[in-house]
């Protein structure tokens, strides 16, 4: 049984019925209608997907390829595409717009006076209770983004803070802007439920 389903397209009357090829309008698929239900039609493309559409967003294909437009309605299509809308902008909030990142320098040099008489082990726990402080700092204030620097080194302090990282299930971590901190430097991102 073939169920046909009649729709106006620019003032005139169109039918689309099963079987018909048919042509989405501003897209390149191609098809046969398989399907009409209610103003949605079923579309089996050429590649065996179906794909279902208004019927204002499909012409039915008259001879092969061929679509069956007259110039006043490629005319009056043209017309529409060439009137620009409103585009719309991702809206940001207050907060983050203006909300720098925050930088956290772990060099031992930034963190103490003097390093004469500390152990690698000691410059290391300094490091890391200070990461773990501007760490918890960040959540508490909600701020989303924060660098830490670490340098390049052996990778000892940047394999502490990857696993201090891990124990957070809301963080996300990885490399800084290369051009601003080059490799010595991770950026993360703190997820947060934000209830604004």
């Amino acid at each position: 049984m073939k169920i046909k389903s009649e729709f106006y397209f620019r003032g005139k009357m169109a039918k689309i019925k099963e079987g018909d090829r048919i042509q989405v309008l501003d897209d390149s698929i191609e098809g046969t209608a398989v399907r009409i239900d209610g103003d949605t039609v079923t579309v089996l493309t050429e590649e065996g997907f179906e794909l279902d559409f208004s019927l204002r967003e499909v012409l039915v294909v008259t001879d092969h390829h061929q679509i069956d437009v007259s110039s006043d309605e490629v005319r009056e299509a043209k017309k529409e595409k060439e009137i620009p809308g409103k585009r719309k902008k991702k809206a940001v909030k207050p907060k983050e717009r203006n909300a720098p990142k925050m930088e956290v320098d772990l060099h031992i040099h930034q963190l103490v006076p003097s390093t004469k008489g500390m152990s690698n082990y000691d410059m290391l726990t300094i490091q890391m209770e200070t990461a773990k402080r501007q760490l918890n700092f960040a959540i508490n204030k909600r701020i989303r983004k924060v660098v830490f620097i670490h340098g390049v080194g052996e990778g000892v302090l940047k394999e502490e803070l990857y696993y201090l990282f891990r124990r957070h299930s809301n963080i996300t971590y990885y490399d800084a802007d290369y051009q601003k901190y080059g490799l010595g430097a991770t950026e993360v991102y703190i997820h947060q439920n934000v209830t604004e």
